[in-house]
């Protein structure tokens, strides 16, 4: 307990709230390289997953793909992009990794969302007299987006995890407090480090599940509640009749 106490009082010192570390700034750069990474991520991996998701072709190769993209370890990872692009280049190195990272989330969150869908609900679609473009764009991705924010509230959470390893080249963020304070033997900083990263994560988890919850179209919100009263009103007599 007082080793979190010393966390606690390392991260409100007012020394940690001024200079080229404060955590403001580092907090500032780590939500930038997860930002630009997951955009960049997103760009790629969404239109791919849309297009599975809308032919049925790729997925196969697809989850092969984005199973390889998860096994390969980041930290190793970005050490080779830097040897091979140059220390220049180091930027470029950590982005490529998280992106690489965020794909497979994203991906499947895209691809899943449409393959979800009742295919009866785009055969009505279609025979309501829709495009194929409004059938993919006011049906098919309107309703598979609860999966696909689950995709990127996934690649969020693993990428701002994951973010932490940047301030091993020197790109600063969250993890800066928790490298610098392991070979110092400067516990309070490694853990009040931690504790920063692991708030950080679970506000955004928090944001995001509230917007996959509202990502659910009304009607389908509306016809769960129905089915669920009907169940209740089922349930109760066989309850009643077995209890007897």
């Amino acid at each position: 307990m007082n080793l979190f106490a010393e966390a606690f009082a390392w991260m409100f010192a007012p020394a940690q709230w001024t200079g080229n570390y404060a955590l403001p700034k580092l907090l500032a750069e780590h939500l930038a390289l997860t930002a630009i990474s997951v955009l960049i991520a997103a760009a790629i991996a969404l239109p791919l997953g849309w297009l599975i998701g809308h032919t049925g072709k790729g997925r196969e190769l697809a989850v092969a793909v984005s199973g390889a993209a998860r096994a390969i370890p980041s930290f190793g990872l970005m050490v080779l992009l830097v040897l091979l692009l140059g220390v220049l280049r180091i930027p470029e190195a950590a982005v490529i990794t998280f992106v690489l990272l965020a794909i497979p989330s994203l991906l499947a969150g895209a691809y899943t969302g449409l393959e979800a869908i009742d295919r009866r609900v785009i055969d009505a679609a279609k025979a309501m007299g829709m495009t194929g473009w409004q059938v993919f764009w006011k049906v098919e991705v309107r309703l598979g987006l609860p999966l696909l924010v689950g995709g990127i509230r996934s690649a969020l959470l693993q990428v701002i995890a994951t973010v932490t390893i940047a301030a091993y080249v020197n790109l600063g963020g969250l993890g800066w407090p928790i490298i610098q304070g392991i070979p110092l033997r400067r516990f309070d900083q490694v853990l009040g480090g931690a504790i920063i990263v692991a708030a950080l994560a679970l506000l955004v988890d928090l944001l995001l599940a509230t917007a996959q919850r509202a990502a659910v179209p009304a009607g389908l919100r509306n016809a769960t509640r129905a089915r669920r009263r009907r169940g209740d009103r089922v349930a109760a007599p066989v309850a009643a009749s077995a209890a007897a």
